[in-house]
Protein backbone atom coordinates (compact mmCIF):
# COMPACT_ATOMS: atom_id res chain seq x y z
CA UNK A 1 0.00 0.00 0.00
CA UNK A 2 1.46 3.52 -1.15
CA UNK A 3 0.67 6.16 1.87
CA UNK A 4 -0.26 9.42 -0.34
CA UNK A 5 1.45 11.37 3.00
CA UNK A 6 4.95 9.19 2.22
CA UNK A 7 4.86 10.64 -1.14
CA UNK A 8 4.58 14.32 -0.06
CA UNK A 9 0.91 15.08 0.57
CA UNK A 10 -0.02 17.47 3.30
CA UNK A 11 -3.71 16.79 3.71
CA UNK A 12 -4.50 19.76 5.46
CA UNK A 13 -6.91 21.54 3.17
CA UNK A 14 -4.75 24.39 2.50
CA UNK A 15 -1.89 22.77 0.78
CA UNK A 16 -1.80 21.79 -2.72
CA UNK A 17 -1.53 17.76 -2.63
CA UNK A 18 -2.42 17.35 -6.44
CA UNK A 19 1.41 16.64 -7.36
CA UNK A 20 2.19 14.68 -4.60
CA UNK A 21 -1.04 12.79 -5.46
CA UNK A 22 0.06 12.12 -8.73
CA UNK A 23 3.69 11.16 -7.36
CA UNK A 24 1.64 8.30 -5.17
CA UNK A 25 -0.43 7.34 -8.28
CA UNK A 26 2.59 7.09 -10.89
CA UNK A 27 5.28 5.82 -8.96
CA UNK A 28 3.07 3.77 -6.07
CA UNK A 29 2.57 0.03 -5.44
CA UNK A 30 -1.36 0.57 -7.33
CA UNK A 31 -2.92 0.47 -3.58
CA UNK A 32 -2.67 4.23 -2.98
CA UNK A 33 -4.12 5.07 0.84
CA UNK A 34 -5.24 8.39 1.72
CA UNK A 35 -5.20 8.59 5.42
CA UNK A 36 -7.21 10.50 7.99
CA UNK A 37 -7.14 14.37 6.14
CA UNK A 38 -8.58 16.80 4.17
CA UNK A 39 -6.72 16.62 0.32
CA UNK A 40 -6.71 19.92 -1.88
CA UNK A 41 -6.11 19.29 -5.35
CA UNK A 42 -6.60 22.05 -8.10
CA UNK A 43 -5.97 19.66 -11.45
CA UNK A 44 -8.01 16.71 -11.91
CA UNK A 45 -6.00 12.82 -10.44
CA UNK A 46 -6.19 11.48 -13.88
CA UNK A 47 -5.17 8.12 -14.03
CA UNK A 48 -4.14 6.34 -17.34
CA UNK A 49 -4.55 3.03 -16.55
CA UNK A 50 -2.35 1.85 -19.74
CA UNK A 51 0.28 3.53 -17.77
CA UNK A 52 -0.02 3.31 -14.09
CA UNK A 53 -1.40 -0.19 -14.59
CA UNK A 54 -4.03 -2.12 -11.92
CA UNK A 55 -4.77 0.79 -9.49
CA UNK A 56 -7.29 1.23 -6.45
CA UNK A 57 -7.65 4.70 -4.84
CA UNK A 58 -8.96 4.14 -1.22
CA UNK A 59 -9.40 6.12 2.42
CA UNK A 60 -8.78 4.60 5.61
CA UNK A 61 -11.93 3.89 6.65
CA UNK A 62 -14.06 7.08 4.97
CA UNK A 63 -12.11 9.63 6.72
CA UNK A 64 -10.42 11.22 3.91
CA UNK A 65 -11.53 13.71 2.15
CA UNK A 66 -10.55 15.21 -1.62
CA UNK A 67 -11.21 18.81 -2.14
CA UNK A 68 -11.52 19.85 -6.13
CA UNK A 69 -10.50 23.82 -6.31
CA UNK A 70 -10.96 23.96 -10.11
CA UNK A 71 -13.08 23.08 -13.30
CA UNK A 72 -13.37 18.91 -13.98
CA UNK A 73 -13.69 16.10 -12.22
CA UNK A 74 -11.73 15.23 -9.24
CA UNK A 75 -10.76 11.31 -10.36
CA UNK A 76 -11.13 10.76 -14.04
CA UNK A 77 -10.36 6.96 -14.89
CA UNK A 78 -9.23 6.09 -18.31
CA UNK A 79 -8.68 3.16 -19.81
CA UNK A 80 -8.26 1.50 -23.28
CA UNK A 81 -11.19 -0.83 -23.82
CA UNK A 82 -12.53 1.42 -26.35
CA UNK A 83 -13.63 -1.55 -28.95
CA UNK A 84 -15.54 -5.00 -28.21
CA UNK A 85 -18.04 -6.12 -26.05
CA UNK A 86 -17.59 -7.63 -22.22
CA UNK A 87 -17.56 -11.44 -23.47
CA UNK A 88 -13.70 -12.59 -23.23
CA UNK A 89 -12.86 -13.30 -26.87
CA UNK A 90 -13.38 -9.25 -27.03
CA UNK A 91 -11.13 -8.11 -24.04
CA UNK A 92 -7.76 -6.81 -25.22
CA UNK A 93 -4.64 -8.68 -23.76
CA UNK A 94 -3.45 -5.68 -22.34
CA UNK A 95 -7.10 -4.62 -21.09
CA UNK A 96 -7.28 -8.08 -18.83
CA UNK A 97 -3.53 -7.82 -17.86
CA UNK A 98 -2.74 -4.51 -16.31
CA UNK A 99 -6.81 -2.25 -16.25
CA UNK A 100 -9.46 -4.41 -15.30
CA UNK A 101 -11.23 -3.45 -12.03
CA UNK A 102 -9.79 -0.04 -11.19
CA UNK A 103 -11.45 1.11 -8.01
CA UNK A 104 -12.28 4.00 -5.86
CA UNK A 105 -13.29 3.47 -2.29
CA UNK A 106 -14.48 5.27 1.12
CA UNK A 107 -13.58 9.11 0.17
CA UNK A 108 -15.13 11.88 -0.02
CA UNK A 109 -15.29 13.99 -2.58
CA UNK A 110 -16.39 17.39 -2.23
CA UNK A 111 -15.59 20.72 -4.58
CA UNK A 112 -14.78 24.46 -3.97
CA UNK A 113 -14.81 25.43 -7.93
CA UNK A 114 -18.81 25.55 -9.40
CA UNK A 115 -17.91 23.31 -12.44
CA UNK A 116 -16.20 20.85 -10.84
CA UNK A 117 -17.38 16.99 -10.93
CA UNK A 118 -16.71 14.29 -8.92
CA UNK A 119 -15.62 10.82 -10.43
CA UNK A 120 -15.31 10.76 -14.61
CA UNK A 121 -14.59 7.29 -16.15
CA UNK A 122 -14.20 6.95 -19.87
CA UNK A 123 -12.64 3.15 -21.56
CA UNK A 124 -12.74 1.25 -18.18
CA UNK A 125 -13.14 -2.05 -17.75
CA UNK A 126 -15.13 -3.74 -14.84
CA UNK A 127 -14.57 -0.43 -12.45
CA UNK A 128 -16.10 -0.28 -9.21
CA UNK A 129 -16.70 2.65 -6.84
CA UNK A 130 -17.45 1.84 -3.86
CA UNK A 131 -18.92 3.83 -0.12
CA UNK A 132 -17.61 7.40 -1.60
CA UNK A 133 -19.71 10.39 -0.82
CA UNK A 134 -19.64 12.92 -3.72
CA UNK A 135 -21.28 16.31 -2.59
CA UNK A 136 -21.19 20.12 -3.46
CA UNK A 137 -19.60 19.36 -6.71
CA UNK A 138 -21.51 19.09 -10.05
CA UNK A 139 -21.94 16.03 -11.62
CA UNK A 140 -21.53 12.81 -9.21
CA UNK A 141 -20.36 10.11 -11.07
CA UNK A 142 -19.96 10.58 -14.80
CA UNK A 143 -19.92 7.62 -17.43
CA UNK A 144 -18.85 8.37 -20.81
CA UNK A 145 -18.05 7.16 -24.11
CA UNK A 146 -16.98 2.70 -23.87
CA UNK A 147 -16.95 1.03 -20.78
CA UNK A 148 -17.83 -2.38 -19.80
CA UNK A 149 -19.07 -3.81 -16.22
CA UNK A 150 -19.41 -0.89 -13.55
CA UNK A 151 -20.26 -1.23 -10.19
CA UNK A 152 -21.81 1.88 -7.99
CA UNK A 153 -22.70 0.16 -4.94
CA UNK A 154 -22.98 1.52 -0.98
CA UNK A 155 -22.44 5.79 -2.01
CA UNK A 156 -23.60 8.60 -1.21
CA UNK A 157 -24.64 11.27 -4.31
CA UNK A 158 -25.84 13.88 -2.42
CA UNK A 159 -26.63 17.79 -2.89
CA UNK A 160 -24.55 18.67 -6.29
CA UNK A 161 -25.78 21.05 -8.84
CA UNK A 162 -25.61 18.95 -11.56
CA UNK A 163 -26.53 15.02 -11.70
CA UNK A 164 -25.96 12.55 -9.33
CA UNK A 165 -25.26 9.73 -11.65
CA UNK A 166 -24.93 10.33 -15.28
CA UNK A 167 -24.63 8.28 -18.10
CA UNK A 168 -23.47 10.97 -20.98
CA UNK A 169 -22.79 9.76 -24.46
CA UNK A 170 -21.87 6.44 -23.44
CA UNK A 171 -21.78 2.75 -24.67
CA UNK A 172 -21.72 0.52 -22.32
CA UNK A 173 -23.11 -2.67 -21.22
CA UNK A 174 -23.65 -4.05 -17.55
CA UNK A 175 -23.90 -1.57 -14.47
CA UNK A 176 -24.89 -2.34 -11.37
CA UNK A 177 -26.28 0.85 -9.05
CA UNK A 178 -26.62 -0.98 -5.85
CA UNK A 179 -27.27 0.50 -2.65
CA UNK A 180 -26.88 4.04 -2.99
CA UNK A 181 -28.09 6.96 -1.83
CA UNK A 182 -29.19 9.58 -4.37
CA UNK A 183 -30.45 12.91 -3.36
CA UNK A 184 -30.82 16.62 -3.83
CA UNK A 185 -29.41 16.71 -6.99
CA UNK A 186 -30.64 19.52 -8.84
CA UNK A 187 -30.77 18.28 -12.35
CA UNK A 188 -31.49 14.51 -11.91
CA UNK A 189 -30.75 11.17 -9.40
CA UNK A 190 -30.04 8.90 -12.30
CA UNK A 191 -30.09 10.56 -15.91
CA UNK A 192 -29.40 8.74 -19.42
CA UNK A 193 -28.73 10.57 -22.59
CA UNK A 194 -27.24 10.03 -26.20
CA UNK A 195 -26.59 6.70 -24.85
CA UNK A 196 -26.49 3.37 -26.06
CA UNK A 197 -26.79 0.79 -23.09
CA UNK A 198 -28.10 -2.62 -22.46
CA UNK A 199 -27.79 -4.46 -19.08
CA UNK A 200 -28.40 -1.73 -16.44
CA UNK A 201 -29.57 -2.57 -12.85
CA UNK A 202 -30.81 0.22 -10.61
CA UNK A 203 -31.68 -1.94 -7.01
CA UNK A 204 -32.35 -0.84 -3.37
CA UNK A 205 -31.50 2.77 -3.34
CA UNK A 206 -32.76 5.26 -1.94
CA UNK A 207 -33.34 8.24 -4.81
CA UNK A 208 -35.33 11.30 -3.63
CA UNK A 209 -35.93 15.05 -3.72
CA UNK A 210 -33.46 15.52 -6.59
CA UNK A 211 -34.71 18.57 -8.08
CA UNK A 212 -33.93 22.20 -7.74
CA UNK A 213 -35.28 23.04 -4.28
CA UNK A 214 -32.97 22.68 -1.90
CA UNK A 215 -30.33 24.62 -4.41
CA UNK A 216 -30.81 28.28 -3.38
CA UNK A 217 -31.11 30.39 -6.53
CA UNK A 218 -30.72 27.97 -8.94
CA UNK A 219 -33.72 28.33 -11.17
CA UNK A 220 -36.01 25.04 -11.56
CA UNK A 221 -35.86 22.82 -14.75
CA UNK A 222 -37.81 19.72 -15.87
CA UNK A 223 -36.35 16.84 -14.41
CA UNK A 224 -36.56 13.37 -12.89
CA UNK A 225 -35.26 10.69 -9.97
CA UNK A 226 -34.71 8.46 -12.73
CA UNK A 227 -34.48 10.41 -16.33
CA UNK A 228 -33.94 7.81 -19.65
CA UNK A 229 -33.42 9.82 -22.82
CA UNK A 230 -33.01 7.44 -26.06
CA UNK A 231 -34.45 10.03 -28.16
CA UNK A 232 -31.11 11.16 -29.59
CA UNK A 233 -29.95 9.83 -33.30
CA UNK A 234 -28.56 6.25 -32.37
CA UNK A 235 -29.53 6.05 -28.37
CA UNK A 236 -31.23 2.92 -27.51
CA UNK A 237 -31.48 1.91 -23.51
CA UNK A 238 -32.48 -1.38 -23.07
CA UNK A 239 -32.51 -4.63 -20.60
CA UNK A 240 -32.98 -2.30 -17.32
CA UNK A 241 -34.73 -3.24 -14.54
CA UNK A 242 -35.50 -0.83 -11.37
CA UNK A 243 -35.99 -2.76 -8.30
CA UNK A 244 -37.09 -2.74 -4.48
CA UNK A 245 -36.22 1.19 -4.50
CA UNK A 246 -37.84 4.42 -2.48
CA UNK A 247 -38.02 6.77 -5.57
CA UNK A 248 -39.75 9.85 -3.95
CA UNK A 249 -39.73 13.95 -4.04
CA UNK A 250 -41.02 17.37 -3.65
CA UNK A 251 -42.90 18.28 -6.33
CA UNK A 252 -40.92 20.44 -8.82
CA UNK A 253 -42.70 21.65 -12.17
CA UNK A 254 -42.11 19.34 -15.07
CA UNK A 255 -41.01 16.54 -12.51
CA UNK A 256 -41.15 13.01 -12.32
CA UNK A 257 -40.09 10.25 -10.47
CA UNK A 258 -39.24 8.26 -13.32
CA UNK A 259 -39.48 9.76 -16.75
CA UNK A 260 -38.81 7.11 -20.10
CA UNK A 261 -38.37 8.86 -23.52
CA UNK A 262 -38.14 6.98 -26.60
CA UNK A 263 -38.76 7.95 -30.44
CA UNK A 264 -41.14 4.96 -30.86
CA UNK A 265 -41.34 2.99 -34.16
CA UNK A 266 -40.98 0.20 -35.85
CA UNK A 267 -37.02 0.53 -36.02
CA UNK A 268 -36.18 0.54 -32.60
CA UNK A 269 -35.74 -2.39 -30.20
CA UNK A 270 -38.12 -3.13 -27.61
CA UNK A 271 -36.97 -1.36 -24.21
CA UNK A 272 -37.28 -4.39 -22.04
CA UNK A 273 -37.58 -2.58 -19.01
CA UNK A 274 -39.05 -3.90 -15.50
CA UNK A 275 -39.91 -1.38 -12.76
CA UNK A 276 -40.95 -3.77 -9.88
CA UNK A 277 -41.37 -3.60 -6.12
CA UNK A 278 -40.78 0.27 -5.50
CA UNK A 279 -41.81 2.89 -3.53
CA UNK A 280 -42.67 5.81 -5.70
CA UNK A 281 -44.27 9.21 -5.12
CA UNK A 282 -44.86 12.93 -4.63
CA UNK A 283 -43.95 14.53 -7.66
CA UNK A 284 -45.98 16.18 -10.48
CA UNK A 285 -46.23 12.78 -12.77
CA UNK A 286 -45.24 9.46 -10.74
CA UNK A 287 -44.11 7.39 -13.90
CA UNK A 288 -43.73 9.06 -17.54
CA UNK A 289 -43.75 7.13 -20.67
CA UNK A 290 -43.07 8.19 -23.95
CA UNK A 291 -43.04 6.27 -27.39
CA UNK A 292 -41.94 3.21 -25.01
CA UNK A 293 -42.24 -0.53 -26.34
CA UNK A 294 -43.04 -2.95 -24.09
CA UNK A 295 -42.30 -2.28 -20.21
CA UNK A 296 -43.55 -3.78 -17.28
CA UNK A 297 -44.66 -1.65 -14.19
CA UNK A 298 -45.13 -4.32 -11.53
CA UNK A 299 -45.72 -4.42 -7.52
CA UNK A 300 -45.27 -1.04 -6.85
CA UNK A 301 -46.85 1.14 -4.93
CA UNK A 302 -47.19 4.81 -6.16
CA UNK A 303 -48.61 7.67 -4.17
CA UNK A 304 -49.34 11.21 -3.76
CA UNK A 305 -49.13 12.40 -7.46
CA UNK A 306 -49.22 16.59 -7.81
CA UNK A 307 -51.00 15.93 -11.29
CA UNK A 308 -51.32 12.14 -12.57
CA UNK A 309 -49.50 8.97 -11.24
CA UNK A 310 -48.98 7.55 -15.10
CA UNK A 311 -48.91 9.34 -17.70
CA UNK A 312 -48.20 7.23 -21.24
CA UNK A 313 -47.97 8.54 -24.45
CA UNK A 314 -47.21 6.88 -27.77
CA UNK A 315 -46.79 3.68 -26.18
CA UNK A 316 -47.08 -0.06 -26.62
CA UNK A 317 -47.34 -2.91 -25.28
CA UNK A 318 -47.50 -1.58 -21.71
CA UNK A 319 -47.86 -4.14 -19.06
CA UNK A 320 -49.23 -2.50 -15.60
CA UNK A 321 -49.98 -5.41 -12.83
CA UNK A 322 -50.56 -5.68 -9.43
CA UNK A 323 -49.67 -1.88 -8.19
CA UNK A 324 -51.80 0.38 -6.10
CA UNK A 325 -51.87 3.52 -6.86
CA UNK A 326 -52.83 6.09 -3.88
CA UNK A 327 -52.64 9.55 -2.44
CA UNK A 328 -51.67 10.34 1.15
CA UNK A 329 -51.86 14.18 1.21
CA UNK A 330 -55.20 16.22 0.94
CA UNK A 331 -53.75 17.80 -1.90
CA UNK A 332 -52.95 14.67 -4.05
CA UNK A 333 -53.86 13.13 -6.61
CA UNK A 334 -54.31 9.37 -8.37
CA UNK A 335 -54.73 8.52 -11.65
CA UNK A 336 -53.67 7.10 -14.72
CA UNK A 337 -53.67 8.87 -18.73
CA UNK A 338 -52.76 6.73 -21.50
CA UNK A 339 -52.63 8.95 -24.65
CA UNK A 340 -52.41 7.40 -28.35
CA UNK A 341 -51.60 3.96 -26.62
CA UNK A 342 -51.99 0.40 -28.12
CA UNK A 343 -52.11 -3.58 -26.99
CA UNK A 344 -51.58 -2.34 -23.30
CA UNK A 345 -52.65 -4.47 -19.94
CA UNK A 346 -54.09 -2.85 -16.57
CA UNK A 347 -54.71 -5.67 -14.37
CA UNK A 348 -54.93 -6.64 -10.56
CA UNK A 349 -53.96 -2.78 -9.70
CA UNK A 350 -55.81 0.06 -7.34
CA UNK A 351 -57.47 3.34 -7.94
CA UNK A 352 -59.23 5.55 -5.40
CA UNK A 353 -59.86 9.19 -5.30
CA UNK A 354 -59.70 10.21 -1.40
CA UNK A 355 -59.81 13.72 -1.81
CA UNK A 356 -62.38 15.80 -0.55
CA UNK A 357 -64.85 16.84 -2.44
CA UNK A 358 -63.11 14.89 -5.44
CA UNK A 359 -60.20 15.09 -7.86
CA UNK A 360 -62.40 16.19 -10.74
CA UNK A 361 -60.66 14.16 -13.20
CA UNK A 362 -60.62 10.31 -14.09
CA UNK A 363 -59.06 8.23 -12.22
CA UNK A 364 -58.25 6.10 -15.68
CA UNK A 365 -58.82 8.81 -18.75
CA UNK A 366 -57.87 6.91 -22.63
CA UNK A 367 -57.55 8.95 -25.37
CA UNK A 368 -57.32 7.49 -28.96
CA UNK A 369 -55.89 4.41 -27.87
CA UNK A 370 -56.45 1.02 -29.12
CA UNK A 371 -56.59 -2.96 -27.70
CA UNK A 372 -56.27 -1.95 -24.18
CA UNK A 373 -56.93 -5.06 -21.54
CA UNK A 374 -58.47 -3.68 -18.15
CA UNK A 375 -59.41 -6.86 -16.23
CA UNK A 376 -59.68 -7.09 -12.26
CA UNK A 377 -58.58 -3.74 -11.19
CA UNK A 378 -60.67 -1.27 -8.63
CA UNK A 379 -62.12 1.93 -9.24
CA UNK A 380 -63.29 3.69 -6.31
CA UNK A 381 -64.42 7.36 -5.48
CA UNK A 382 -63.63 8.61 -8.78
CA UNK A 383 -65.55 11.90 -9.63
CA UNK A 384 -67.16 13.08 -11.93
CA UNK A 385 -66.34 9.97 -13.90
CA UNK A 386 -64.49 7.08 -12.80
CA UNK A 387 -63.07 5.56 -16.42
CA UNK A 388 -63.64 7.88 -19.44
CA UNK A 389 -62.35 6.89 -23.02
CA UNK A 390 -62.14 9.59 -25.59
CA UNK A 391 -62.30 8.03 -29.57
CA UNK A 392 -61.10 4.68 -28.61
CA UNK A 393 -61.74 1.09 -30.18
CA UNK A 394 -60.97 -2.27 -28.67
CA UNK A 395 -61.25 -1.35 -25.24
CA UNK A 396 -61.90 -4.18 -22.72
CA UNK A 397 -63.32 -3.86 -19.18
CA UNK A 398 -63.27 -6.98 -17.58
CA UNK A 399 -64.11 -8.37 -13.90
CA UNK A 400 -63.62 -4.90 -12.39
CA UNK A 401 -65.55 -3.20 -9.10
CA UNK A 402 -66.23 0.72 -10.54
CA UNK A 403 -68.07 2.06 -7.15
CA UNK A 404 -68.12 3.97 -4.12
CA UNK A 405 -66.10 2.93 -1.23
CA UNK A 406 -68.84 4.17 1.09
CA UNK A 407 -71.80 1.89 -0.05
CA UNK A 408 -73.59 5.08 -0.71
CA UNK A 409 -75.50 4.81 -4.11
CA UNK A 410 -73.09 6.91 -6.80
CA UNK A 411 -75.11 9.07 -8.97
CA UNK A 412 -72.36 10.23 -11.02
CA UNK A 413 -71.36 8.51 -14.22
CA UNK A 414 -68.79 5.39 -13.38
CA UNK A 415 -67.78 4.51 -16.79
CA UNK A 416 -67.87 6.76 -20.18
CA UNK A 417 -66.88 6.48 -23.78
CA UNK A 418 -67.06 9.36 -26.23
CA UNK A 419 -66.33 10.68 -29.74
CA UNK A 420 -65.42 7.73 -32.24
CA UNK A 421 -65.64 4.28 -30.17
CA UNK A 422 -66.41 0.42 -31.50
CA UNK A 423 -65.58 -2.91 -30.63
CA UNK A 424 -65.79 -1.84 -27.06
CA UNK A 425 -66.45 -4.30 -24.56
CA UNK A 426 -67.74 -3.84 -20.74
CA UNK A 427 -67.99 -7.13 -19.02
CA UNK A 428 -68.17 -9.15 -15.38
CA UNK A 429 -67.85 -6.13 -13.71
CA UNK A 430 -69.38 -4.59 -10.83
CA UNK A 431 -70.53 -0.93 -11.40
CA UNK A 432 -72.17 1.52 -9.14
CA UNK A 433 -73.20 4.70 -11.17
CA UNK A 434 -73.97 5.47 -14.74
CA UNK A 435 -72.44 3.68 -17.86
CA UNK A 436 -72.52 5.93 -21.42
CA UNK A 437 -71.01 3.42 -23.73
CA UNK A 438 -72.32 3.74 -27.30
Amino acid sequence: MSNVRDFGAVGDGKTDDTQAIRHAMFDGDGWIEFPRGEYLISETLEIPLERTGYIALEGSGGTAKIIMSAAGPAIRLVGTHLRGAAHPPDIQPRVWKSQRMPTVRHLEITATHPEADGIDLVGTMQAIIEGVLIHRVRHGIRVRERNRNIIIDSSHIYHNTGIGIYLDGVNLHQINIVGCHVSYNRLGGIRIERSEIRNLQITGNDIEYNNHLRHEGLSPEPTAEIFIDTRAPGATVDEVTIASNTIQATPSPGGANIRILDNGGKDRPPGLFAITGNIIGSQEVNLHFVGCYGPVVSGNSVYSATKLSVLAERCEQLNFTGNNFRRHADDRFAGMKLDHCRNSILSGCHFRDETPGGQNFPLLEMDACERISIVGCQFLDGTPVAIEANDCQGIQLVGCTIARSTGEPNEQLAVRFRGTSKNNELAACHVDGKVEMP
